[in-house]
Order: C-alpha cells, then structure tokens, then sequence
C-alpha cells in the first residue's frame, strides 16, 4: 500500500491516465472510466479484505482508504481478500477525505436515509439499481464511497459528497456488514464494470412453431384419452398453450415431452383396448 506521499499527485492526471489505458476497442466497458472504491476509517482488516475481494469479483481495482489499519501482508486483510491480495489489496492507496471530495464524482453510502427533503445529507437518496443507470449516462470519475463498520458516514461527511446510495432492506434491520454492503453494491454496478462474466450465453432458441403444435395435439389426445369431458379437455388445452407460450421451450426440450406424451397416449390406448377384450373395468373416469 502506497503511504500519503503518493496521495498528493495529481489526481486528475491519474484518472485520465486510467481511462485512456483502459481500451480502445469501442465496447462501453473497455472505454468508460470505472468507480474507485474508497473506504473511510475502515477498524477492521477483514472487512478490507472483504471489499478488495468484491472489487477482484466485479471488475474492479482502485482501492483508496482513508486513515486505515495496518494491512499486513499474510494478515488477516489478505486472508479475506483471495486472489485481490494479489493485486487489488497490496496496490491499495492511503489518501484523505478531502482529496477524494476534489477529484471526483463521490457517491456515499448510508443505511440510514432521509424520508424527505427536510434531511438534506442523506435525501434524496439512489437504490444500487437507480445508481447504476444513472451513472451509465455520465462518464466521469466516480468514487464510490464506504464509511465506518459501526458508524458509517456521519452527517458531515455525506453533506460533502454529491449523491447518496442504499440498499433496501428489512426495516426493523436494514444496516448491512460493511463488507456484505460493498458486496451487493458493486454486483448490481457489474454492468459497468464488467465486460464478460464466467456464464454462458443464455440466450433460449424457442422450438418451431411445428413441433409446439404436434405436442399440443398429442396433449389433446391425451386429455381425451384419460376421459376429461369436454369443456374440462377445452380448459387444460388452453391452459397449456399458455404455460408454453410463456415458457419459449427449446427445441431438445419440446421433442423430450413430445417422446413423453406419445408413449403415454399408447399406454392408455393399449389399456383400454385390453379393458374392452376381457370385460374389465376401463380406466378411473369422472363421474
């Protein structure tokens, strides 16, 4: 972690530096200038560990602390941190308050709001979800910005910053773990932060119209098969045309329950035609 002479460069200069460095490739990930996470008079080292290791997770790595602990390398700081103690943590920058507040966009986080404009230092407020539209139109310098495990950002502090974020939850507990607060504030900023995720394409391929017809028919002679009546066969057809048309099932999906309801529909068929040979009883029917 770099001390506070390396604090008093020229901020500005080092965020243009940052932003031209990070890609030129035209995608708004590559090119926009990511959050820096700065986290104000943190009392525990693991808590620090916690936010570096978010950041590694979200795409983030810009760590500034305001008055920290000792961070001391194989303590308990670089046990929670994973594979930021890689990086993210020991490039971590001790700066103050002030020079936050002169070089950036800040955005303070609270569990405590205001409930209108009568408290100007914690109203109007952001859910992550409304900060992260809202910064997708600006691309500034933006410091998101974290207070004490305890205490937070007091009064003072949030009326220097320029907006205010929460994280909605339980009224009767809505204070989150410093670190668990940083959690879930940069996955919902992901989207600008993070170019490519471990998960596959989840785009779905809806079957053909075809195939999604002929399950219908085979879903009819079904209903008409285990002796539904027909206002009740008429029902359940409809209901299943909408299950599916909501469902947009994919091709393999759709040849799977075609295999199912064909293989049913013989079944019964065969049933009953060993019902009428040797005079026994067809199958259960309403009444």
């Amino acid at each position: 972690m770099s001390g506070d002479e390396g604090a008093g460069v020229d901020r500005d200069a080092s965020v243009d530096s940052d932003s031209a460095s990070a890609g030129d490739d035209g995608s708004e990930g590559s090119t926009r200038r990511k959050p820096v996470v700065v986290v104000v008079e943190p009392e525990t080292p693991g808590n620090v560990g916690t936010i570096a290791r978010a950041m590694k997770n979200f795409g983030l790595s810009d760590l500034k602390l305001v008055d920290p602990p000792e961070l001391k390398e194989g303590g308990e700081a670089y046990g929670f941190a994973g594979h930021a103690r890689e990086d993210v943590l020991p490039n971590a920058e001790t700066v103050t308050f002030d020079e936050v507040v002169s070089n950036y966009h800040t955005v303070g986080t609270t569990a405590i709001t205001g409930e209108d404009d009568r408290s100007h230092e914690r109203f109007p407020f952001k859910t992550p979800v409304e900060l992260r539209e809202s910064l997708k139109t600006v691309d500034a310098p933006t410091a998101v910005v974290f207070g004490r495990e305890g205490r937070g950002l007091n009064n003072e502090e949030l009326s220097r910053l320029d907006e205010v974020c929460s994280i909605p939850a339980a009224d009767d507990y809505p204070v989150l773990n410093l670190g668990q607060a940083a959690t879930v504030l940069l996955y919902e900023l992901r989207d600008l932060t993070v170019d490519e995720t471990q998960l596959p394409d989840t785009a779905v391929t809806r079957a053909p119209e075809a195939d999604l017809e002929r399950f219908h028919e085979f879903f009819g002679d079904f209903l008409a098969v285990t002796g539904q009546r027909e206002h009740v066969r008429e029902k359940n057809a409809l209901l299943m045309r909408r299950l599916l048309g909501r469902a947009h099932p994919t091709e393999r999906e759709i040849h799977s329950l075609l295999g199912t309801f064909r293989k049913a529909n013989a079944k019964l068929e065969h049933a009953d035609h060993l019902a009428a040979k040797y005079d026994e009883p067809v199958y259960p029917r309403d009444g």
